[in-house]
């Protein structure tokens, strides 16, 4: 390659690498000197050089721990059945049948409707006093004397947040390993069965595989969007403390930015902690 050609190369690839550092890297490392003051709320006044006082201060506090507890557990069920519906979901009509286009239409509802509305309408749904939930388990079913406070106890809050956020993300799962599914040779299937493969040995040995790479892209973004999640989790309770929500009030209705910002620097490391270990972990076993 000439030199010619290599500073062409450079000038057209410039205003990406700029775009790039302009919307990623500066922001990075503007939250990062952030994290190191405190953050005066008049624009007129200078912030305050606090060192590492904020990341002392969150690690001193208690609340923050039981947070990302709660929120490590959160993720960790959610994306795992999230992940496991959308697989059942793509195996399932992958298969030929009758009406076989409708039904996978009607699969991508929950993920293509706006949000907003499909909280309100859960939240609808389980009313105390006109749901029809609360109708179906207490005057049909009369599994509880009265009807719950779904949206007002810790216990309940957590599975109905894990079940909506399953329910609603499931069908982006499902077109990831679908797509993955028909791209796979059908002749490994036809040789399989020739052999005297069995079902689950011919989706242990030929499907699985194939559709590893589709599964592990889908669950590392899928923990890296629920450890942040807070429109739906805010809109559904007030009572479930995720890092999304402790994240909001640290910053905008404390106002405390600096610490705030101390927070989303640990929750980064925290995340590519998690991801790097999952892939590694299903990379190890896909070599083996």
């Amino acid at each position: 390659m000439s030199q010619r050609e290599s500073i062409l190369g450079i000038v057209l690839i410039l205003p990406t690498v700029l775009a790039i550092l302009g919307l990623v890297a500066y922001p990075v490392v503007y939250n990062l000197n952030l994290s190191f003051h405190k953050v005066a709320l008049n624009p007129m006044k200078p912030d305050i050089f606090v060192g590492l006082k904020n990341y002392v201060k969150l690690f001193s506090d208690s609340q923050f721990y039981l947070v990302l507890g709660v929120t490590i557990l959160f993720v960790v069920v959610s994306v795992v059945l999230s992940t496991a519906l959308g697989l059942a979901a793509a195996l399932l009509l992958n298969r030929k049948f009758r009406f076989r286009g409708i039904a996978r239409a009607l699969l991508l509802m929950p993920y293509v409707t706006p949000m907003v509305s499909l909280v309100y309408i859960w939240i609808y749904m389980f009313n105390p006093i006109y749901g029809v939930v609360n109708y179906f388990f207490v005057d049909c079913l009369r599994l509880f004397e009265t009807a719950p406070a779904w949206f007002d106890k810790l216990g309940f809050s957590f599975w109905l947040v894990v079940l909506f956020d399953t329910w609603r993300v499931f069908p982006y799962a499902f077109m990831m390993i679908l797509a993955s599914l028909q791209a796979i040779d059908t002749t490994l299937y036809e040789a399989a069965e020739v052999d005297g493969a069995s079902a689950i040995a011919r989706f242990r040995y030929i499907t699985l595989p194939e559709i590893l790479p589709a599964i592990t892209s889908v669950a590392t973004l899928r923990i890296i969007w629920n450890f942040y999640k807070f429109d739906d989790v805010y809109l559904l309770t007030k009572q479930l403390p995720l890092i999304g929500v402790y994240l909001y009030k640290t910053s905008f209705a404390s106002n405390d930015y600096g610490l705030a910002a101390a927070i989303t620097v640990v929750l980064f490391f925290v995340v590519m902690f998690l991801v790097f270990f999952m892939r590694k972990v299903v990379f190890k076993k896909n070599e083996a």
